[in-house]
């Protein structure tokens, strides 16, 4: 976390990184009756952020994962690299099982799921803010137990490389190789690469099947995080 906030302010300076408006406004809500919290400016996509946290300097980002211009777990990268003292705190719809571990390692200091409320939400912005990092109860100890163990994850998609996961991602919402370069930055060949590479380590045999399983794969993930 920026060290200036130290004795020099009242408030924590914060942003809120989210391309949906009805969950910034919610989040500006609940912070507004928080003592030492302060919204200092709102972004829906990664360009207008990093404009903002030129001209604003906050303590802490609060950043969604699904941001329209960029992948969220390679701006988490790119916020670290800039600012590497500047706390990150992701609020996600996505499982933290998958992602957490993959934003910790990239630079995020917490993880919390938009369901978990805003207590939750409180209690990761808070212990960011006095420079720890959150994850829950559960994403916790599954690390540690990870760790204790020297256990590597179980699931296929702990072989994928972050690039990798981000593009079976994104094939899994119906993009093709020219789309996904456009979005990410890179050659369409580049991408094709990295297809290739999925494929090989999740064991499936054509295109076309990695097509289907992505988009499976989505629609799973669409279907938990939505609202019971």
């Amino acid at each position: 976390m920026a060290k200036r906030n130290e004795n020099k302010r009242e408030s924590a300076r914060i942003l809120i990184v989210d391309d949906h408006p009805v969950f910034r406004e919610g989040l500006v809500g609940v912070l507004a009756g928080q003592r030492n919290l302060s919204v200092v400016g709102q972004a829906n996509h990664a360009r207008q952020a990093m404009n903002a946290m030129e001209k604003l300097r906050p303590d802490l980002v609060l950043l969604d994962l699904s941001l329209p211009d960029k992948s969220g777990l390679e701006f988490v990268k790119d916020l670290r690299a800039i600012y590497p003292d500047m706390g990150v705190l992701v609020i996600s719809m996505h499982d933290e099982t998958l992602y957490a571990e993959r934003l910790l390692r990239a630079g995020a200091n917490g993880y919390v799921m938009k369901e978990e409320g805003p207590e939750k939400i409180l209690q990761a912005i808070r212990q960011v803010l006095a420079h720890q990092t959150y994850v829950s109860s559960r994403m916790s100890s599954r690390i540690l137990n990870s760790l204790s163990n020297g256990q590597k994850s179980s699931s296929p998609f702990s072989r994928l490389t972050d690039r990798e996961f981000e593009i079976f991602r994104l094939i899994g919402d119906g993009h093709d190789s020219r789309d996904i370069a456009r979005k990410l930055g890179v050659s369409p060949k580049t991408v094709d690469t990295h297809r290739s590479h999925i494929k090989q380590k999740l064991r499936l045999g054509s295109g076309m099947e990695l097509i289907c399983y992505a988009v499976r794969w989505v629609q799973t993930q669409s279907a938990i995080s939505e609202p019971k």
